[in-house]
């Protein structure tokens, strides 16, 4: 049965890919299509899609610090939006239903307030797979949309645990003083792993046993307990590695998960149009994430980024709503609703995201009418004086270029990366190197390029490196640009585009060593 399950979400997901959506459109689509065919989720199934959920919250948790959820522009907003949307929702949905539509008309105001609260989350499965996919994690407005989503999740959590009376037990205070004592113990299992096959049993074992199942144990959400065990990992210098090491596996079970939407939805005609109208609200809850992050003194660009990352229903609704209708609070028939409007705000969020760029150009000259004269210390502008050659992305391959190039035009070399930790690590090592967004059109406008003679794109994500240079090409610039790619179509698009070279990482490494054998084995 899986592997029809499976085979279903291949055709659709290669379907929807032809026509540059993301995949996962496809595979929500599948579900449906099988659901209309009879077919119905296993238990196999949902094994492997709750096994994908927590393998995704593991390694969200390897990339998240809690310095980032402290800060005013993250918890800030998230607390207000849970709590003016859940309203806001609640509200629209009892005045509906003295319009006597089915299912609004026998809700009370509790009902509806606790549909309005399950309709306030945003998917953290969704964002993080398109940040993941446009390389977006480690900008800031990545940071600000997973920051309010793991809130989101705390929120959650609680609910759950005072719905189902479900409080932490003993163990839990034992979790609460063993982790940190256990912590350097963890750190050595993790040095001693390598690099190998142990590396991604290492993750299984962490996330799974000592998250899921432990936090289980203790009385507390085993997904919860997944998360807090990656941010326990994620000061570690492998932490960035293991995570890789689970990107393959973590996709292909998250396969399951979208799938498991689809099949689990009863479609009905009364769950249809009612998802339908709760997808009409959609924009009004994109409107408030921007309105609010905006008003913490982020950029509009960041403020639009990040609203649309967070531009859809969640996932995690449907537990709030499952728990709710096991207790009677609310009618089964509200699960197949959520389901519609999830998938809906998926394929709706999917392109938009896509374009996200492009409209913001578009409406930019408006949106700046509204921004912050402030700035936050990580959208400071960025001063390239006296530099001639600017390399994007300080990852390995970035640095070598670095050190190669300096060697003989000292001083007249500067990196640019998204990350700040990268960059503090190249500062203090006497480097210059920035931080900024490669792909932001802002940077492009507020960055006076006309010393530059050469950029090089060495940043690990194809369409990073081609976000970069339709924002290069559009600011003006007429020297020289170099970029890195990892296969041959790759550098063919790139060539299309009009890049003066292109560096074969796989191919051209493998002859760059073959030199260097050469020169110690004649000289």
């Amino acid at each position: 049965m899986e592997l029809i399950f499976f085979a279903t979400a291949f055709v659709c997901g290669f379907a929807v890919y032809q026509l540059k959506l993301p995949p996962l459109i496809g595979f929500l689509l599948a579900g449906f299509a099988l659901n209309l065919y009879g077919y119905k989720t296993t238990e196999l199934l949902t094994a492997i899609a709750n096994l994908g959920v927590t393998l995704l919250l593991f390694s969200i948790g390897l990339k998240l610090k809690v310095a980032n959820l402290v800060k005013p522009q993250v918890w800030a907003p998230a607390s207000l939006h849970i709590i003016i949307s859940s309203t806001l929702l609640s509200g629209f949905m009892l005045l509906l239903g003295m319009l006597a539509l089915p299912l609004l008309s026998d809700l009370s105001w509790q009902s509806a307030l606790l549909i309005g609260f399950a309709f306030s989350f945003s998917s953290t499965v969704f964002a993080v797979k398109v940040l993941e996919e446009r390389g977006e994690m480690a900008s800031l407005h990545g940071k600000i949309a997973i920051g309010i989503l793991v809130m989101q999740d705390i929120f959650a959590v609680i609910f759950l645990a005072v719905s189902t009376a479900k409080v932490p037990n003993v163990w839990a205070l034992a979790l609460l003083i063993g982790l940190p004592l256990f912590r350097p113990i963890m750190f050595w299992i993790l040095n001693r792993s390598k690099h190998g096959e142990l590396l991604p049993l290492f993750g299984f074992f962490f996330a799974l046993i000592l998250g899921y199942h432990a936090f289980e144990f203790a009385g507390l959400k085993g997904d919860l307990g997944a998360l807090i065990i990656g941010m326990i990992f994620a000061s570690h210098k492998k932490a960035s590695e293991l995570s890789k090491s689970l990107l393959n596996l973590k996709d292909i079970l998250l396969v399951g998960f979208f799938l498991n939407i689809g099949l689990n939805a009863e479609l009905t005609t009364d769950s249809i149009l009612i998802a339908l109208i709760i997808v009409l609200i959609l924009p009004l809850k994109v409107v408030l994430y921007y309105l609010l992050t905006n008003a913490f003194k982020l950029r509009a660009r960041t403020s639009l980024l990040t609203a649309f990352s967070l531009a859809n229903y969640s996932e995690f609704g449907l537990i709030v709503c499952a728990v709710a209708a096991s207790t009677n609070l609310i009618t089964s028939e509200w699960l197949a609703v959520i389901a519609i409007a999830v998938s809906i705000t998926f394929v709706i969020a999917s392109p938009l995201n896509k374009r996200a760029n492009e409209i913001y150009v578009k409406i930019e000259h408006w949106l700046l009418k509204f921004e912050s004269q402030t700035r936050l210390a990580e959208e400071l502008p960025v001063n390239l004086h006296d530099t001639r050659i600017v390399i994007f992305g300080m990852g390995r391959i970035g640095t070598g270029a670095y050190e190669t190039i300096n060697q003989t035009h000292s001083g007249l070399v500067a990196g640019i990366d998204i990350k700040p930790e990268v960059v503090d690590k190249h500062v203090k090592r006497g480097r210059k190197v920035l931080l900024a967004d490669a792909t932001d059109p802002d940077f492009w406008q507020r960055v006076n390029h006309s010393q530059v003679g050469m950029i090089m794109l060495a940043m690990p994500k194809h369409m990073q490196n081609i976000f970069a240079l339709e924002q290069l090409r559009a600011s003006g610039y007429q020297g020289q640009v170099t970029a890195i790619a990892n296969y041959p179509d790759q550098q063919k698009e790139l060539e299309d585009m009009g890049v003066d070279s292109t560096y074969n990482f796989y191919l051209e490494a493998g002859s760059g060593f073959a030199e260097h054998v050469k020169q110690k084995l004649f000289s």
